[in-house]
């Protein structure tokens, strides 16, 4: 392959952290207190509201139809009064990551098609949790953060992946397979190198550094949940994303949810109903 450069490491992953966008200091402490009960909620809304476009993203996406808030929530504090502050606080960091990252930085990346497929994956996973009695809230935000990995590699090193993606089409394998072969790194080192600087619970680090091998032991059933997800909006190309692989399922995930065919199809209607409101309250844009 010529022309393509030195394979990268870890380290050099790690060494380019601190050069991404920084979130607002508020939604940092959001994603560190995803395991913590003594959280001041009134402090954190306060906070929130002072970022204006943060908090209008927050509500278009709350008084979206598939919350079914019958009363319109104007402020944050209404947020968390309607919804609870799990959801808030999953509907907030979800506002403010589809708007960090740089667009257009990576010749080949479709920006607007990663965002599609990550949101379709969390709608996803929002109702497969539904369905199981799993927080709803936490396999939103995993389904959203699953692939994050792809931007930091994409804003860190584009002329790389560049590589990668040219390597993929040529070659019709997997994206993992196309990074390993051609940076010798991958999406899923990279996003467990953004949460541990992003102070990421101990939870949502599980579930995105292993939603791939969720067979893998100590997954936990987080990573069974949006691998099964991210499956599932492959097959139904939401992300119209058109040479979208149906990855191979893992049956230890599979069966873990223990759901019926019966049921298979009637989540399938759901994602696609939640995932056309999603997407235009998150990414402002139809699907």
């Amino acid at each position: 392959m010529s022309g393509v450069t030195a394979p990268l490491t870890a380290d050099d992953i790690v060494a380019r952290l601190d050069d991404l966008p920084s979130l607002p200091v508020v939604v940092m402490e959001l994603l560190n207190s995803m395991d913590q009960e003594d959280v001041d909620i009134s402090v954190l809304a306060k906070k929130v509201s002072y970022d204006q476009a943060l908090t209008a993203k927050t509500l278009r996406l709350a008084n979206s139809s598939q919350y079914g808030l019958q009363v319109k929530a104007t402020t944050i504090q209404q947020a968390i009064t309607y919804l609870g502050f799990q959801t808030t606080r999953s509907l907030i960091m979800s506002a403010a990551i589809t708007g960090c990252f740089p667009e257009g930085r990576c010749a080949g990346f479709d920006d607007k098609q990663f965002w599609r497929h990550s949101v379709a994956t969390a709608a996803c996973a929002k109702v497969l949790a539904r369905q199981i009695r799993f927080n709803q809230d936490y396999a939103f935000t995993a389904g959203l953060l699953h692939n994050i990995g792809q931007l930091v590699l994409v804003s860190s090193f584009p002329e790389h992946y560049a590589q990668v993606i040219a390597y993929q089409a040529a070659h019709d394998c997997t994206m993992l397979e196309a990074e390993q072969l051609v940076l010798g790194v991958d999406h899923v080192q990279a996003s467990v190198a953004l949460a541990q600087r992003w102070n990421f619970s101990d939870t949502m680090r599980l579930a995105i550094g292993n939603y791939l091998t969720p067979e893998a032991p100590g997954a936990g059933f987080l990573a069974a949940l949006i691998h099964v997800a991210n499956a599932i909006v492959c097959a139904l190309d939401l992300a119209q994303a058109g040479d979208d692989m149906v990855p191979h399922v893992s049956l230890v995930a599979w069966n873990a949810l223990a759901l019926s065919e019966e049921t298979y199809l009637q989540l399938f209607r759901e994602t696609e109903l939640r995932y056309e409101e999603i997407t235009t309250a998150l990414l402002n844009q139809a699907s």
